[in-house]
């Protein structure tokens, strides 16, 4: 019953218009393999590569365009005047706690009535919570700008409406088709909204709403600086598209969090072992974002904003040495949950491995399911959801692989549902245990009637083959330039062929499963490179042996006390004997 993990396919990227990549090439001043990196993201022109290299915030759209930005405006306008009582109130997750402290961050320069609430994710869940409006209706706040979520609120809405609080809905999920009868409801995914990038964070709609408001009211601009690295924060973290609007936040928020970051950013990033100006989105995704997310995944996601706002360097540092302590317990757990989810695959005892693969252990942490999900994605590539138990309730995290809408998949059994809600590739969902059998019937079904073997298959798209020899002081500097990367925008991935290990090459990291090589390509004898490949030990003893590769890679900036290095980071490698 157990697979063990699929061999990912390589898959060449069209090589562009050739007509088109010499002139560009030639224009530029590049080798060819970048211009075809420009072409294959829709740059083929000089001033289309100019707009590219050189992002600029004129070239934020007008916040005004999105629907109810001016409904918006008026009512935390006049709220502020009249010095009424404001709650922000967003989600647990880093876009969540981003959100809530960028939001905060502003108002509290405006008002000193003005709080910020996050639900608990075990007592409350997901969303806005009665309790949460309860508790704004007991502390006297009129006013609830909700971020990251909401727009599935109706009935919440109607409730607090009953209590004399209006609410303002700051979202960028997907909405019903009937909105919640909000005073203003943000949302660029709204059918009746022509805001001209959809694909915003929580934390960016927040963003377009200060925005908005520091417009109507004659606030500068460049005062609005000092929040982006919270935006780019919650761009890489969310995997929103880095492109468009999203790349100019996403620029200028790098810049800020490695030039002059908040004292929270900073003190977390020290805890991280990141170097002082060097700090990337991959930084971002893998080290800072987790951190924050795992205050609300182990504790409270109030932690996190506490730290995101302070002003005091030993406050900060307090409050990050104890987020620092959540993500260690969250990564041993998510480790010990992780192996005995595997063991249930291999043993027979998970719902399902047919496809879908589907656990649950009623003992197991909420807050980890869905890095766990994520796990069993790596290593069986299909479909998963792991499921435990929290108040009374079977809830779950579902991941999905590339071209499959799991999202679609869990909506088709909504009829057995309490509660569910996500995005194409990542959804959560709560139900009653004696459904549970039926749901997973259900959705096997479901996936086996649309899912493809070539959904099932995963793949590395590679954007071009290199040689060594290319990887020159110039070429790395402008494709650094290309950055920030994330979806829409990756970083770009390279194959070299027939390459083997000087003879240096050792396996290092924890359990000695990482190789650290330097590599040599057969046509070029005289040109070494540096590379390391996670997770890939099992090839030891075949590069050892003097054995050539096959690799594909991207190509980053190695720091280590104060020195760069070029580095390839090998996303994949074939030994030569296995290609046909």
């Amino acid at each position: 019953m157990y697979d063990m993990p699929k061999e990912k396919k390589w898959i060449l990227k069209e090589t562009g218009d050739p007509d088109t990549v010499n002139r560009l090439a030639s224009e530029l001043g590049v080798d060819p393999v970048l211009a075809l990196l420009l072409v294959q993201r829709g740059v083929t022109t000089f001033a289309d590569a100019r707009a590219f290299f050189r992002p600029d915030l004129k070239n934020l759209h007008d916040p005004f365009l999105m629907k109810d930005m001016d409904k918006a405006v008026a009512r935390i306008r006049r709220a502020v005047d009249t010095g009424e009582k404001i709650l922000v109130y967003g989600d647990y997750d880093v876009d969540g706690t981003t959100a809530v402290s960028l939001v905060y961050s502003f108002l509290r320069r405006l008002t000193s009535a003005a709080d910020f609430y996050i639900p608990d994710r075990y007592d409350e869940g997901y969303g806005v919570s009665f309790k949460g409006i309860d508790w704004a209706f007991e502390n006297g706040f009129s006013l609830i700008i909700t971020l990251d979520c909401g727009i599935k609120a109706n009935e919440k809405v109607d409730y607090a409406s009953s209590k004399g609080i209006d609410m303002i809905i700051c979202d960028h999920h997907l909405p019903e088709n009937e909105l919640p009868a909000a005073v203003a409801v943000l949302d660029p995914k709204r059918a009746d909204c022509n805001y001209p990038f959809d694909d915003l964070s929580g934390c960016g709609v927040g963003f377009k709403l200060v925005q908005a408001y520091s417009a109507a009211c004659g606030i500068p601009p460049e005062t609005l600086l000092p929040l982006l690295d919270l935006l780019v924060v919650s761009i890489a973290s969310d995997l929103v598209s880095v492109v468009g609007e999203n790349r100019i936040l996403a620029h200028f928020g790098l810049k800020r969090i490695n030039d002059n970051p908040r004292t929270g950013l900073l003190s977390m990033m020290k805890l991280s072992g990141l170097e002082p100006s060097h700090v990337t989105i991959d930084d971002i995704v893998f080290k800072i974002g987790p951190r924050i997310n795992a205050a609300g995944r182990m504790e409270s996601g109030r932690v996190a904003v506490e730290l995101l706002t302070a002003n005091d360097e030993d406050e900060a540092a307090r409050i990050a040495g104890e987020i620092n302590e959540y993500n260690n317990e969250r990564k041993d757990i998510d480790r010990r949950i992780t192996q005995e989810a595997l063991e249930m695959v291999r043993d027979g005892s998970c719902l399902s491995f047919g496809n879908a693969t589907i656990v649950y252990n009623p003992d197991w942490h909420k807050g980890v399911v869905g890095i766990v999900a994520s796990r069993l994605v790596e290593a069986f590539y299909k479909p998963t959801i792991v499921f435990t138990r929290s108040n009374g309730f079977v809830t779950g995290s579902a991941r999905s692989v590339q071209g499959f809408d799991l999202y679609d998949a869990i909506e088709s059994c909504s009829d057995l549902l309490d509660n569910f809600g996500g995005h194409l590739y990542a959804a959560g969902l709560t139900l009653r245990e004696e459904k549970l059998p039926e749901f997973c019937m259900r959705i096997e079904k479901f996936i086996g009637d649309r899912i493809t073997s070539e959904m099932l298959t995963p793949v590395i798209m590679v954007d071009s083959k290199l040689d060594f020899d290319q990887i020159t002081p110039k070429f790395f500097r402008i494709l650094k330039q290309f950055q920030p990367f994330g979806p829409g925008n990756s970083a770009p991935v390279f194959m070299t062929e027939n390459v083997y290990d000087n003879g240096n090459g050792r396996r290092v990291g924890a359990e000695a499963g990482h190789l650290k090589l330097e590599l040599i390509q057969e046509s070029q004898p005289y040109h070494h490179i540096s590379a390391i490949a996670f997770n890939k030990a099992e090839h030891f003893a075949h590069i050892k042996g003097g054995n050539p590769v096959d690799i594909c890679y991207s190509i980053v900036e190695n720091y280590y006390r104060g020195i760069a290095n070029i580095q390839l980071r090998i996303k994949d490698l074939h030994d030569r004997e296995d290609i046909i």
